[in-house]
């Protein structure tokens, strides 16, 4: 007779150990809503890093789009990263959480300084940037476990109900800090003291937090170590903002010589305009780039302008061009009876209207009768101009090699620009450097040609400074680094010919025989099968 034989019995789980109760001052759920503030705040903040980072990397680096792929990328990496090595801090979260919120204020705080500081004095930002966005990054990632083990310590509700109430706050918190900064701090505080205020404010909340709400859980030495540390990010962050003028001041005169007589941010870019007539050229930088030099501009604004002239040209449309140097050459021809400059900036149009230095150099083009400015930009305006107002339209941009630009060297830009055209009206494009940048260059020019037009591609040479840059810098005070020529295209709906302009006025510097050599000269650079630039494929790269 057998007996089925019943398996042991399986021994009991072991209890989870209770969780760790803080003794708070105040009621849980206050306590609860004031771990929750945290969370918004430290969002808020840690966004402002983030956002920061990548606008001052576009402004010194260029090339936006790059700029913000390599902050977020490296930033959500390293935050996964500090999401792994909080692990080990939770078992003191308060402790942990209060100095990783001081060291975030700090570096975060001084992202900015340190960026433009390595930008000035050493010529280059992108080690930093990439050692800022890590930093940065692993510190944000540690702030989430630890306020999750804090808040647990506060009340016993639920762990989903508490990621909910955790991941609302700071997805909220997230939205005021990318909201806060381009319509508050940018704008009123500038970018550096944006950036040490908003780690002033993360370093204060952090340690309230912990020194305040969860100070019975704190040994006397704990406590006096973090209000310490606390007291000392604070104040190393305020006593930083009442130098950073000084500090922008020297950083200016390392970037732009010491003759800067105007810096001012506007709502579209910083302008800074140095030299002073009779003491070396008068330079206008947009966005650190230099756009006006008063060594070559004149040999730039005759090969843009005069070519594009050679035929009827009644009325001119210039997009870009509030400098008012390509008006300057356009206002030399007397059967000229209108002139429109469109230009984004209006600061720019005020500047060279009214400082002495730029205003004589461009001839003071603003006085004449015949020259309206439109504040806007060039792509919706054209939208909404009527078809065949202008005989010639001259595209005094940025090189393409900047995002911002990337959609005014688009196959519709320039298809927004044709219809604008009269029946043999013509338009020239500067379209960057052809020796330094071919591929951008004949990028423009298959463009131009996507759009229905035929296309003649000329460039000048004799370019002795870094002047109308795109991701072109002059990084040496003789320029001789920067590229040592011009590229242009003219277009027309029936093939163009290119010759000068009939002005009473002839060119100084450009002759028709120089123009034709470099129209020769520049299709032995010629790159062909590249692809139209659109806005939804844009091909242009710095």
């Amino acid at each position: 007779m057998s007996r089925d034989v019943m398996p042991p019995p399986e021994p009991p789980e072991p209890p989870e150990p209770p969780r760790r109760v803080a003794r708070l001052p105040v009621r849980a759920r206050t306590g609860r809503l004031l771990v929750l503030a945290t969370v918004f705040v430290c969002a808020a903040c840690g966004l402002v890093y983030e956002l920061e980072l990548v606008a001052l990397a576009s402004y010194l680096i260029g090339d936006s789009v790059t700029q913000a792929s390599v902050v977020l990328s490296v930033m959500v990496f390293a935050m996964g990263v500090g999401s792994l090595l909080a692990k080990r801090l939770r078992c003191r979260a308060a402790v942990g959480f209060c100095l990783v919120e001081a060291v975030l204020a700090l570096i975060g705080g001084c992202s900015a300084m340190v960026l433009y500081a390595s930008f000035a004095w050493f010529g280059g930002a992108r080690y930093a940037l990439v050692a800022f966005s890590l930093a940065i990054g692993v510190l944000i990632g540690a702030e989430m476990p630890l306020l999750m083990t804090l808040i647990q310590r506060v009340s016993r509700q639920d762990a989903g109900g508490t990621v909910a109430d955790l991941f609302a706050a700071d997805y909220v918190g997230a939205l005021v800090g990318g909201l806060a900064f381009p319509f508050l701090l940018l704008p009123r505080l500038g970018q550096l003291t944006g950036a040490l205020l908003t780690g002033a404010v993360n370093a204060a909340v952090g340690g309230a937090l912990v020194l305040w709400l969860f100070r019975r859980d704190l040994s006397v030495r704990s406590r006096w170590l973090l209000l310490a540390v606390s007291l000392a990010v604070v104040s190393v962050l305020a006593v930083t903002v009442v130098f950073v003028d000084d500090f922008e001041r020297a950083a200016r005169r390392a970037v732009y010589g010491a003759q800067v007589r105007v810096a001012v941010q506007t709502g579209v870019q910083e302008v800074v305009l140095t030299g002073t007539p009779g003491r070396g050229p008068v330079d206008l930088y947009l966005d650190g780039r230099l756009r006006v030099s008063g060594r070559d501009e004149q040999r730039y604004h005759e090969a843009l302008v005069h070519p594009a002239m050679a035929g009827r040209h009644a009325r001119v449309l210039i997009l870009g061009g509030g400098d008012g140097l390509a008006a300057r050459e356009v206002l030399t021809y007397p059967d000229v009876l209108s002139v429109t400059v469109v230009e984004l900036d209006p600061f720019v149009v005020r500047l060279a209207r009214t400082d002495p230095a730029l205003s004589a150099l461009n001839g003071h083009a603003f006085r004449d009768h015949r020259l309206r400015t439109v504040t806007g930009d060039a792509f919706h305006w054209l939208r909404g101009a009527a078809r065949g107002s202008y005989d010639v339209v001259i595209s005094d941009l940025p090189d393409p090699g900047i995002t911002a630009s990337t959609k005014l060297y688009s196959e519709e830009f320039y298809g927004l620009a044709s219809r604008v055209l009269t029946d043999g009206g013509r338009i020239v494009v500067h379209a960057g450097p052809p020796a330094g940048r071919p591929r951008t260059y004949w990028t423009v020019e298959a463009t131009l040609r996507a759009a229905g037009l035929y296309t003649r591609p000329y460039r000048v040479t004799g370019r002795v400074s870094g002047f109308t840059g795109g991701p072109d810098r002059d990084p040496s005070p003789d320029g001789s680094a920067a590229p040592r020529d011009w590229g242009f295209v003219l277009a027309a709906r029936t093939p163009p010919r290119l010759d000068l302009g009939a002005g009473t006025r002839r060119p100084r510097l450009l002759t028709a025989a120089a123009l034709r050599a470099g129209a020769a000269d520049v299709e032995r650079l010629r790159v062909t099968g590249l692809p139209p630039s659109t806005l939804v494929h844009p091909r242009y790269t710095g």
